[in-house]
């Protein structure tokens, strides 16, 4: 029945109100029946829950039933409820296999039984199973005989004797029915087999067999099938084969399967040793019956030897300037193949310089064939190869390994054209400045470079004075501290030699280059510092703001940056008034001068080079405030003071005045000469010991623009006619007024005032010049 399908109305058969189902709760309960029925309480029905399989259920069991109860509460109450399951024909009959079969002798007696296998149906009652039926019905019958059980045997019956002539199998097929509605049945193949008398031998369906295989076949390799027939069935039919030579060679070399007949080569044959086998076999059935026949077997020639090949001398070496045609190996070449199998071509690898070529039948010669070169390739692997003209064709090979000596054929050769090396000045002598490196291309001894320094001078002086040069690393040594003001740079050649005999070389210029060092401080040119005289500069009290007081001119004979000057006021008597150009040394007043201003300033300015450390110089400028001469005068005195005469002031101050005195009488006495001598010449100028115009040599010119000297600089030079046999000059720098005062004289500006109103005259014939 199918799900909820109506099993009956409980509460109708119960006589229970459908409240009651509900007040009290009702449920059901049996174990594991519940879940084939369930209650419906508010219908008061049993309803299929599960579909129910009495076979699952009971099997063979009947009657078969479900036992329930149902429970009520308030007040408790149980009802027990049985359900009887009524069978169905929903089961066929069958059997535990499919397929039977019997193997039956021809000469099987009439009444012979068989049994079968009987068939099982889960049915019960008329759903099961019920009889039995065979078909066809030729040779055997169907007999069934009951049981205590109730079953039924089933036997098959032979009423017909056995033809295997006729028919050699047989196809029955049972059928087993039930009783139900509609009819339900199942079935199973018979088979029976008609066993056959030994009364037929066998016969192999060839007199003679002939086969091929080709020598040196693998063992393993099928040569040949041969084949039996026998008439009779089962195992009077079953044949094996077996070779009757009795020859043990053959049984060494040949296999025949028992049962296939394929003949199996199991060790190996050479066509050169034999060419053809004969085999002698034999077919027997089971029932010792037996034919005979025979194999012939035709052995293949294949090419299977490789050329031998043999070397009969060779050489382990050879010079590199050997002739060509130089024979460096024999060798002899033989195949044991007959015909085209066995004929020989030998050639080897190429991108060699060697050739292979026949002497006479079977032997080869390996010579040169052109000039070898060691460098290029110091060794050689020549593999000499020698093929049949078998198809597939065979070859055989062997590598001769030949040195090639080395001959001096190359001279060294630098890694440079040229080289540079750079050393620092004041060096220490010894000091290893640079390695030139030269590399030969031979081997050994003939690759052994020695260096040469090669003689020569450098500015008259030996080269060997300067340097030296290791024999063996290359290695170039400083023999002497170089100084880069006296020499910057210099070459010289080195020679390099091998070993080899002769010997070759080659030569190299090495150019050795002096780098500057920081060892000369700055060099102050202007002004100029003595102990003779002082050097003030003078300044007006209009000056404005910027006014060149005067530039402190250095130079440094270093180079580079060592050579590169800064100028920087280090002391001043009034910090505020003056300040110097950090790059052109120029003293300007950074102010406008005022009265207040003292007469007498002095600076110290420091220069100094950038380089590491750096150096430096002091130079004092004494300058002079002041509109007109007499007014320094007073402050003259105070000069000395800062000179290192202090201790002595009152010595200097009676010396200086005498001094002057006697130049002043002797001056007069000098213009009063010149003018009654020389009428037009009446020029006086005043004799001094220290030029106010500074010599600069031509190697301190500033080219470099750092500063150190402007590009143009102009002075005016006031001189007689008869200045250059004078050792006393006077001349001024631009527009600056410059003061020159003996420390000793005291009466200098009062004879500097009357000298000026000679020179300011108009007829006075001056020569003026610009210097730049």
């Amino acid at each position: 029945m199918e799900r909820g399908s109506l099993v009956c109305n409980v509460a109708q058969d119960l006589g229970v109100d459908l409240k009651r189902l509900k007040s009290g709760r009702a449920r059901i309960h049996s174990g594991d029946s519940a879940e084939y029925i369930e209650l419906n309480r508010e219908r008061g029905v049993l309803l299929i829950k599960e579909r129910i399989d009495r076979e699952t259920l009971c099997g063979e069991t009947t009657p078969c039933a479900l036992h329930l109860q149902m429970i009520l509460e308030n007040p408790m109450e149980l009802f027990r409820i049985t359900l009887e399951i009524t069978d169905i024909n929903d089961n066929a009959p069958s059997f535990a296999s499919s397929e039977k079969r019997f193997e039956i002798s021809e000469s099987a007696v009439i009444g012979s039984k068989f049994v079968l296998e009987k068939a099982i149906d889960a049915d019960i009652g008329e759903n099961g199973l019920q009889s039995y039926s065979l078909k066809p019905t030729n040779n055997f019958a169907l007999k069934l005989e009951n049981q205590a059980d109730g079953s039924k045997k089933v036997e098959m019956v032979l009423q017909k004797p056995l033809d295997r002539e006729q028919q050699e199998q047989i196809s029955l097929l049972l059928t087993a029915l039930d009783g139900g509605q509609p009819r339900m049945s199942g079935t199973m193949q018979i088979t029976v087999n008609v066993l056959d008398a030994n009364d037929n031998a066998p016969v192999f369906t060839k007199p003679l067999y002939k086969a091929t295989i080709t020598e040196n076949s693998p063992r393993g390799s099928s040569v040949i099938t041969v084949s039996a027939s026998d008439k009779d069935g089962g195992s009077n039919g079953e044949i094996s084969y077996a070779i009757s030579n009795s020859k043990r060679r053959l049984s060494d070399l040949f296999q025949i399967n028992g049962k296939t007949g394929e003949v199996i080569l199991i060790g190996g044959i050479d066509y050169e040793k034999a060419k053809i086998f004969q085999i002698d076999i034999e077919a027997i059935d089971n029932g010792g019956l037996s034919d005979s026949s025979k194999i012939l077997i035709d052995i293949i020639d294949v090419n299977d030897n490789s050329p031998q090949m043999k070397i009969l001398s060779k050489s382990e070496s050879i010079l590199e300037d050997s002739p060509d045609d130089t024979v460096i190996a024999m060798l002899s070449v033989n195949d044991p193949d007959s015909e085209r199998n066995g004929e020989v071509k030998c050639n080897i690898n190429e991108d060699i310089p060697f050739k292979i070529r026949t002497t006479m039948n079977g032997f080869y010669s390996l010579v040169t064939e052109v000039a070898l070169d060691r460098e290029a390739a110091s060794q050689y692997n020549i593999t000499v190869t020698c093929s049949d003209e078998g198809v597939p064709s065979l070859s055989s090979s062997v590598t001769l390994t030949l040195q090639i000596s080395d001959v001096n054929d190359n001279a060294p050769v630098f890694e440079s054209s040229s080289y540079e090396a750079y050393i620092v000045e004041n060096n220490t002598p010894g000091l290893s400045i640079f390695t030139v490196k030269a590399r030969d291309a031979d081997w050994n001894q003939n690759a052994r470079v020695s260096y040469i320094l090669e003689d020569s001078s450098v500015n008259g002086v030996p080269v060997s004075s300067y340097v030296s040069v290791s024999a063996d690393s290359g290695v170039i040594h400083a023999v002497r501290s170089f100084d880069y003001e006296q020499i910057k740079d210099f070459q010289f050649r080195v020679k390099a030699q091998d070993g080899g005999s002769p010997p070759l070389s080659s030569n190299v210029t090495v150019k050795v280059l002096i780098q500057d060092q920081n060892d000369n401080p700055p060099q102050v040119l202007y002004p100029v510092q003595t102990g003779g005289s002082l050097v003030a500069e003078m300044v007006p009290r209009s000056a404005d703001v910027g006014y060149l007081v005067t530039k402190v001119v250095a130079v440094d004979v270093d180079s580079g940056q060592n050579a590169w000057l800064s100028y920087k006021l280090q002391r001043a008597t009034d910090r505020a008034l003056f300040e110097v150009g950090s790059q052109n040394g120029e003293i300007r007043t950074i102010r406008q001068v005022t009265d207040k201003d003292a007469v007498k300033q002095r600076l110290t300015v420091i220069v100094e080079d950038n380089g590491q450390p750096s150096r430096s110089a002091t130079v004092v400028v004494n300058v002079a405030v002041a509109d007109s001469f007499p007014e320094v005068l007073s402050e003259f005195t105070d000069f000395t003071h800062d000179k290192e005469y202090n201790d002595n002031l009152t010595f200097y101050l009676v010396l200086a005045l005498a001094v002057v005195s006697f130049l002043f009488i002797t001056c007069l006495v000098v213009i009063i000469s010149v003018k009654i001598y020389r009428w037009r010449q009446s020029r006086v100028l005043y004799h001094s010991n220290l030029p106010v115009i500074p010599y600069y040599p031509p190697r301190y010119s500033d080219t470099l623009g750092t500063g150190t000297l402007q590009h143009v600089y102009n002075y005016e030079v006031c001189r007689t006619t008869d200045s250059r046999k004078s050792d006393c000059k006077f001349g001024r720098a631009g527009s600056q007024n410059v003061l020159i005062m003996e420390p000793s004289s005291t009466g200098t500006m009062q004879r500097m005032q009357s000298e000026k109103s000679i020179l300011d005259e108009p007829d006075s014939p001056l020569e003026v010049g610009s210097l730049s």
